[in-house]
This record gives C-alpha cells, structure tokens and sequence, in this order.
C-alpha cells in the first residue's frame, strides 16, 4: 500500500511529460515556419525563373 501511495505522490514523471510537451510544440512551430519560407521562397524563385523566360 505504500509503493502504491508514492507512485501516486511521485511527480517526476509528470514534469517529464510536461518537457515532452513543451519539445513537441516548439517542434512543431519549427516546422510551420520553416514550411512558411520555403513556400515563399519557391514562389519568388518560380517568377524569377519566369522573368528570365
């Protein structure tokens, strides 16, 4: 009963998940913005390649 009453108590996973969280997120805004610019960019290389045309 008391193994049960500390994993209950334990917090350590906890804060484990919450940085896991945290890495997924930032994850994820790397790749929206990385997405985001190299759409841009494809576009500006797209008319310039049409201006050269």
């Amino acid at each position: 009963m008391d193994t049960l009453k500390r994993f209950v108590r334990e917090d350590a996973g906890a804060t484990a998940i919450e940085y896991g969280l945290i890495a997924g997120l930032i994850a994820v805004v790397i790749i929206a913005a990385v997405t985001a610019v190299g759409t841009a960019i494809s576009a500006k290389f797209n008319a310039i390649a049409a201006n050269l045309s």
